[in-house]
Parts: structure tokens; C-alpha cells; sequence
């Protein structure tokens, strides 16, 4: 038996592209690598209503990761449509999301991923900060992810900011999408200088934080970044 905690990684998913015409799931290796490199043991999550138990069951921890797909319009504080089809990721993630913070299992939402988190306490979402918001950044093509593209601003006293050990850091960025209203429930613990909501946490929870950044493309190094997968590979020991 491995004393590594099992990390679940929900898998993203693809209709159809490079890799296969048909239906596949798909998840970029950075992510594994960065639980790998915390000391934990990430395991591939699949789209399995049935087995809902045995995944959270056996995970320890969960990263609900980035991804680009569509939200309900309901997500996007405008009227729900009729017989509106959902996608199959967030179909299957909001119910993992909800699932995993009713048993309290420390989570780590990563771009899409938080804003999952977010919405499943209540938040809405704009669907463009770039076209909704006053803002000369580019959430979305301002740098390559694997470049630092703007500066947050960490809220003191939040676990964001006892984990990262800083008050200001340099992220990437690769969104379209960000938080528009949230419930008291919700804790933002970072913000970007135009004022997009870059980190959240569940005060309520013992490790639920999200960022909307992609920190698994820096885990690899001595950054900051990394401390977010020891903090919740640490926190799955628990």
C-alpha cells in the first residue's frame, strides 16, 4: 500500500479532436506531475454516475481542473432556457463538487474548476470580463499559460494566503469566463488588478480553495505555485 494520499483528478472532455473523432476524455500531464511532485498519487476521473462512492471513497483529495466548456445561462445570471443541453463535464463535476464538500474533502478548484466550486455555493459568472468588464488584460491570450502574465493581489488571513506565504503574485492566465456575484459563504482571497476575482475559499470547509490561474504549469519549479498541491496533498494526509 502507498502512503501517498490519492488525489482524483476529474478528467476533461472532448466530442471529438486531435486525438480521436469519437467522444474521449483528455487532461494535460502538468497536473498529475504537480501531485506527483507534492507527494501525493493522482488517479484519472471519468464520467461514472454509478460510482460516485467508490471515487470519493478512494480519493483522499480532488482537483477539479481548467477546461473550456459551456455553462448553463443559468451560471451567467440570465434566464434558464428550455430543454438547454448540458455538457457532459458539468453535468457530472457540479455533483462531484457537491458531493466532495458535503463530506469535506479538501478540493482544489483550478480555473473552470473554481469557478465550478463558486456556483455550486450560488455564484454567478460573466461570460467575457473582457467584453463585461473595464479591464486592459487579456485573461484570456495576454501571455502563454507558461508565462506569468499579471499580478494578485492575496487577501491577508485567508488559507490562500497561509499557504502561498506572500501577499502578491505573479500568475498566468487562460480565461474568458470569472465570478460576477457570490454568496457570504464565499471567501475571495485574491483579486487581480482590474478587479476579475482571482481566488476563492469555503471558510467552512477544512481545504476548499480555488484560483483561477493554472499553478500546475509552475509546479515543476521553486515558485509559490507548488505550495497550493502540498498544502492539499497535506491536507488529504489529514
Amino acid at each position: 500500500m502507498t502512503e501517498r494520499p490519492v488525489i482524483g483528478l476529474l478528467m476533461d472532455y472532448q466530442e471529438m479532436g486531435d486525438f480521436s473523432s469519437r467522444p474521449h476524455y483528455a487532461l494535460r500531464c502538468s497536473y498529475f506531475d504537480a501531485v506527483w511532485q507534492a507527494g501525493g498519487l493522482p488517479t484519472a476521473i471519468p464520467y461514472l454516475d454509478e460510482a460516485w462512492n467508490d471515487y470519493l471513497g478512494f480519493c483522499q483529495g480532488l482537483i477539479l481542473p481548467g477546461g473550456f466548456y459551456p455553462f448553463p445561462a443559468s451560471l451567467y445570471g440570465e434566464t434558464p432556457i428550455t430543454d438547454e443541453p448540458v455538457h457532459p463535464r458539468y453535468a457530472f463535476e457540479r455533483e462531484l463538487a457537491k458531493r466532495s464538500m458535503d463530506m469535506d474533502k479538501p478540493t482544489l478548484g483550478i480555473c473552470a474548476g473554481m469557478q465550478v466550486i463558486a456556483s455550486t455555493m450560488g455564484a454567478t459568472i460573466y461570460r467575457d470580463v473582457r467584453n463585461e468588464l473595464p479591464t486592459i488584460i487579456d485573461h484570456l491570450n495576454e501571455r502563454p499559460a507558461e508565462e506569468p502574465a499579471h499580478d494578485v493581489t492575496i487577501k491577508e488571513g485567508t488559507q490562500l494566503h497561509k499557504v502561498l506565504g506572500t501577499v502578491a503574485l505573479q500568475v498566468n492566465t487562460a480565461h474568458k469566463e470569472a465570478l460576477k456575484t457570490f454568496p457570504d459563504t464565499l471567501t475571495i482571497s485574491a483579486i487581480a488588478e482590474d478587479g476579475v476575482i482571482e481566488g476563492i475559499e469555503i471558510p467552512s470547509r477544512r481545504f476548499c480553495l480555488g484560483v483561477q490561474w493554472h499553478p500546475e504549469l509552475f509546479a515543476a519549479t521553486s515558485s509559490p505555485h507548488r505550495k497550493l498541491f502540498d498544502a492539499l496533498v497535506s491536507a488529504a494526509r489529514a
